[in-house]
């Protein structure tokens, strides 16, 4: 361990109970709660306790690894990083594991060397991999962070069985709308272990920054609404001819396709240069865009909300920014992250690959032009912006919330049942908020003006 570490009590419960539980479970904590410390913390007492031989990390995304490899450099370990090109590391495990396996037998002590391997879930699957787990020896420590990903089919059936100490870590482990992968998932890992570390709790274990929410109303466009009243009446045929919902593809590709209509919606962009007008001076703010394109005018725009939110706050506004997204090539990442906390950049545009384990502490302003209907990407964007930082008291995040189109009394019933649980998430966030009240009057003229007022 770190001699300057010192684990929080939540964390040293966890890792009492992952060894109560015979060395399987799965972490449910906030993000920015301390899961990969807690993980490494298990690893550390497993070395001690039995001997610990390997240590196999599985991450989503090659930048987690990279995250990965500075935080277990910590703990005096020297990490094979197993993604990119395979001969970049194959060599290296081949080795790695050999030595393992011998230095242990020639060991008096029963101390031999140990090895530390981080990989991608891409990698885990390639044969490249796979033709080696049957090498790993019985003392291994296999770690799935973001773990709801792992419960896709062909990545549950690529996570070796010949491995028994096994540690799962998310937010969420629960996979949206796939009760079949979340089960795949605890089956194999573990159940969920106390203390499960909701965002409240991590707040008030300091674990998170506190923070002011600001929700802000967008209506639609003339154009948007109709398309949005075209969308909503198939929506609700497809609901009223399929008692399986969440089986029924064509209701779900309507309901994606509406999301991004919201989540593209023009006025945002007229919101955003309101909103930001008075706030030039600011720095360390995050924007989370949207997939979808936006209109400009009458005419159809290719632009991505991404790169009309860079121009507007860009060139127009004169804001310090630059666009971060899955394809910002991992050394280019850096040095904006790196730009971002001197200030020398005032903010990031960014899509979806922020949502997962990217660790920027200074995020002090936040923006979301697109909320997610996922509640995974909902609470990792929160834990994103709430990371606690040197000089960061508290955070404050501005949400733009699209105003439903009043389509009359045909489709209200179906409104009201779509929008009950998205809004639940967003009250959720207000009641935790420093400035609970004001957020709460905001957010009460949608719940009036859907009946929701019982929420």
């Amino acid at each position: 361990m770190p001699p300057t570490l010192q684990l929080r009590e939540y964390q040293r419960v966890a890792v009492a109970n992952w060894f109560a539980n015979n060395g399987r479970g799965t972490l449910k904590m906030a993000t920015g709660s301390g899961k990969t410390i807690t993980a490494l913390a298990i690893a550390t007492e497993l070395y001690h306790k039995i001997n610990l031989q390997v240590l196999l990390v599985i991450c989503p995304y090659c930048h987690l690894v990279n995250q990965w490899a500075r935080e277990s450099e910590k703990f005096g370990l020297q990490p094979i990083l197993a993604f990119d090109s395979v001969r970049s590391w194959q060599n290296k495990l081949d080795r790695g594991l050999y030595k393992v396996r011998y230095s242990s037998r020639a060991s008096l002590t029963g101390e031999g060397i140990f090895l530390t391997i981080i990989t991608t879930n891409a990698t885990l699957m390639s044969h490249s991999l796979q033709s080696q787990l049957r090498y790993f020896p019985e003392k291994t420590l296999i770690i799935g962070d973001e773990v709801h990903n792992l419960g896709a089919p062909r990545l549950g059936q690529s996570l070796p069985r010949n491995i028994g100490l096994r540690l799962a870590l998310s937010a969420t482990p629960e996979r949206h709308f796939d009760e079949e992968g979340t089960e795949s998932i605890l089956d194999y890992f573990g159940p969920v272990l106390q203390p499960e570390l909701t965002l409240a709790d991590a707040i008030r274990q300091k674990a998170l920054v506190h923070y002011l929410y600001y929700p802000i109303l967008v209506e639609l466009t003339e154009s948007e609404t109709r398309k949005y009243s075209r969308l909503t009446q198939k929506i609700g045929w497809a609901l009223w001819g399929d008692e399986k919902v969440e089986q029924n593809d064509a209701l779900t590709t309507l309901l994606m396709q509406r999301a991004r209509l919201i989540g593209a919606a023009a006025n945002k962009l007229t919101a955003l240069r309101e909103l930001m007008m008075h706030r030039l001076d600011t720095a360390h703010t995050l924007f989370y865009c949207g997939d979808g394109s936006i209109e400009a005018g009458a005419r159809r725009s290719n632009n991505r909300q991404l790169t009309e939110t860079a121009k507007l706050l860009g060139s127009e506004l004169g804001y310090r920014v630059n666009t971060y997204t899955a394809a910002t090539p991992l050394a280019e990442r850096e040095r904006l992250r790196q730009q971002f906390e001197s200030g020398e950049l005032q903010g990031l545009v960014a899509i979806r690959c922020l949502d997962e384990g990217v660790d920027i502490p200074a995020i002090r302003h936040a923006v979301i032009l697109a909320s997610s209907s996922n509640p995974r990407q909902f609470i990792q964007r929160r834990g994103r912006i709430l990371r606690p930082h040197p000089g960061k008291e508290r955070a404050t995040l501005f949400d733009m919330i699209v105003l439903p189109p009043d389509l009359g009394r045909e489709s209200l019933e179906v409104e009201r049942n779509l929008l009950r649980k998205e809004l639940k998430r967003f009250l959720e966030f207000a009641d935790l908020a420093d400035n609970a009240g004001e957020a709460r009057v905001k957010l009460l003229q949608i719940q009036r003006r859907y009946g929701l007022l019982d929420i």
